[in-house]
């Protein structure tokens, strides 16, 4: 399998990062438990961050080590994809507040070296 550029990794990362802070502005964990289409979307783009740096850590382990939390990002990407039935509204509404905006700015840095 071939894997592509690493930056572009990062890129799909940055991208789904800001796509959810603005997605998700003005809205509450409400708006994710009683909304399927918020939560869809929502959960799509935060899988896509977590595949993206689980490719990432195949390609390029040294760059993928430079984010923190990067195997919890991946394990939680294995849990909406694979454990979907055990998400709790509370914790996915959590990560969302309190850490997109972090790893948005680390992949920014990761970018601009």
């Amino acid at each position: 399998m071939s894997h592509r550029d690493p930056q572009k990794y990062l890129y799909d990362m940055l991208s789904s990062c800001e796509f959810l802070l603005e997605f998700t502005r003005g809205k509450t964990v409400d708006d994710y438990d009683n909304d399927r289409g918020f939560r869809s979307a929502l959960e799509r783009e935060l899988q896509i961050i977590g595949e993206a740096l689980m490719l990432l850590e195949r390609s390029a382990p040294q760059l993928a080590q430079r984010i923190p939390e990067y195997r919890n990002i991946i394990g939680f990407r294995h849990v909406l994809v694979h454990g979907y039935s055990s998400l709790n509204a509370e914790t996915v509404w959590n990560v969302v507040e309190t850490k997109l905006a972090g790893l948005a700015g680390e992949i920014k840095s990761l970018i601009e070296e």
